[in-house]
């Protein structure tokens, strides 16, 4: 099969779908790669490692589209990439469709069999493929909260760790997934002050026996939430409804009853955020206010950490690359009811139920179209 990587061009978006580890791996299978010049460079994989790993070099993303059996990439593609997509193709990567129906509209328009890495699924009922990520962003997010808590970069000027005689920063976690138990982890070694809601009871009952009282865990009410965001200094929005849109747990209200100063990092924000007041940004520009609360909404957290979320990504993505290639997209989806999982859009019909139920399209179920 003829692979190709084109180069990221989301905003500051510097990871690369494949490794030069990755390439001699499918090269030795007898694979043809195609690696767009620089795609690795800003991460030290350079044009020089994919040449000898056995990729040919290509100039233009436009060259890769078109001579490509399956593109592999890291986002999710842009207008100009979809347009150049195929009904014969295989697009693997990141897509979170559901509040993007635009993206949604154009896959379906050219016919490729699209399949998003976040909602590949796993024997015990996890998200492979998200779960990398899910952890760069969770600690990537008390990170920045800590910088932004800053007056310099517009916080209320809070160090999070506090120092003796002086409170440490509170901190509210929304969700105990991946990146809710990440942030968690992070903050808690900083020394701030923390609790985490969730709905699930077992998921609460970890963390306590984890981290006993260094932690309150909540379970998810919205007075509890209310009563909580408007005392805190970081709220951390964490929540995930596999493949569907996130719920807003957090109005404007709630929003508006904040500190002044006080710092809203929506990890949620590629799933719609579940922040009322969101609205997604880059690193080029990552924060706005809205009432005196600055809102961090970067939609590609685990983007500037590029080399190390590379790595994280490909090596849970790969082996899935490898069987897309070996078998075929119709034979690897058919026997391997995980990877069908993640096939979102199939001949120009939409196979995903969350994101049908979130932009009110009519679906079918992928193994319905396989069969046929």
């Amino acid at each position: 099969m003829i692979i190709g990587v084109p180069q990221e061009i989301k905003n500051n978006e510097f990871r690369v779908g494949l490794t030069p580890g990755n390439v001699s791996g499918l090269c030795k299978q007898g694979h043809t790669v195609l690696i767009q010049r620089g795609a690795g460079e800003q991460i030290g994989l350079t044009d020089e490692s994919y040449r000898i790993a056995g990729a040919s070099l290509i100039d233009s993303a436009a060259e890769i589209f078109h001579k490509a059996q399956m593109i592999v990439k890291v986002k999710e593609p842009q207008a100009q990439e979809c347009a150049m997509l195929r009904e014969d193709q295989i697009l693997f990567t990141y897509l979170h469709l559901a509040p993007d129906p635009k993206q949604t509209k154009a896959l379906m328009h050219s016919g490729a069999a699209c399949i998003a890495y976040e909602t590949v699924t796993a024997m015990n009922g996890a998200l492979p493929l998200l779960a990398p990520m899910s952890e760069v962003a969770g600690r990537m997010s008390i990170q920045a909260a800590a910088s932004h808590l800053e007056k310099t970069h517009g916080g209320l000027g809070v160090l999070m760790a506090g120092v003796p005689g002086v409170a440490p920063a509170k901190i509210v976690i929304l969700g105990c997934g991946v990146v809710g138990r990440n942030a968690l982890q992070m903050a808690v070694g900083l020394g701030a002050e923390v609790c985490i809601f969730d709905r699930d009871i077992d998921r609460l009952r970890q963390i306590d026996m984890l981290y006993g009282n260094r932690v309150r865990t909540f379970y998810s009410d919205n007075l509890l939430i209310e009563q909580e965001v408007c005392e805190a200094d970081v709220v951390i929005g964490a929540v995930l409804l596999p493949g569907g849109a996130a719920p807003k747990l957090v109005t404007y209200e709630m929003v508006k009853g904040m500190k002044a100063g006080s710092v809203v990092v929506d990890v949620a924000i590629d799933q719609g955020g579940c922040f009322e007041t969101s609205r997604p940004t880059t690193h080029a520009d990552p924060t706005f206010l809205v009432d005196g609360v600055l809102h961090y909404c970067v939609a590609n957290m685990p983007g500037a950490v590029a080399r190390t979320s590379t790595f994280a990504l490909t090596n849970a993505t790969y082996p899935f690359v490898e069987a897309l290639a070996n078998q075929g997209v119709m034979k690897a989806l058919s026997i391997d009811h995980h990877l069908r999982n993640g096939l979102s859009v199939y001949k120009g019909v939409l196979t995903s139920i969350p994101v049908a139920q979130a932009q009110g399209l009519d679906f079918s179920l992928a193994q319905e179209l396989l069969v046929a």
